[in-house]
């Protein structure tokens, strides 16, 4: 449990200096080119939830997100396991929800500033915590579908 937690605070620390050396440096909208046409850092504001969907509705994003946080609250305090991988899968996840969290409570938007662009498709700009969310939600999915084939099995 020491080691989700170790996780959930360097994830948060990750993504909340990543986005203040993005604050500090750029302006809202500047852009400086990382690796051209693929990579660049980009400063935005986002006043909504991933892919800003439910723009200008941070009052419902709190809300949700704190039942979420209850929910997880709910899934931590009775999980009997803890190896490294549900360590770093629940700590990184915790930590993402939690650092854009923060930032929908105490700016009234969440700062994103990693701008891709795959071929022709320009891909949502987004953060460190939008990626710690994502991934752990991919490797809880890879780890349920694992074991209900197991609990298949074993019948």
């Amino acid at each position: 449990m020491k080691k989700f937690f170790l996780v959930t605070i360097v994830t948060l620390l990750l993504d909340q200096l990543s986005k203040l050396l993005v604050v500090v440096n750029l302006k809202l909208t500047d852009t400086i080119s990382i690796i051209p046409n693929f990579f660049r850092i980009t400063y935005l504001q986002n006043t909504g939830g991933a892919f800003s969907i439910f723009t200008n509705h941070i009052p419902f994003l709190i809300l949700f997100t704190c039942l979420l946080l209850i929910g997880f609250y709910l899934i931590i305090k009775n999980k009997k396991d803890w190896d490294i991988l549900s360590c770093l899968t629940y700590g990184s996840l915790l930590g993402g929800i939690l650092g854009n969290f923060i930032d929908r409570l105490r700016l009234g938007y969440v700062v994103d500033f990693l701008d891709f662009n795959i071929a022709s498709y320009h891909y949502p700009v987004f953060n460190i915590a939008d990626i710690c969310i994502v991934v752990s939600c991919i490797v809880l999915i890879i780890i349920s579908f694992k074991e209900g084939k197991n609990e298949v099995k074993s019948q």
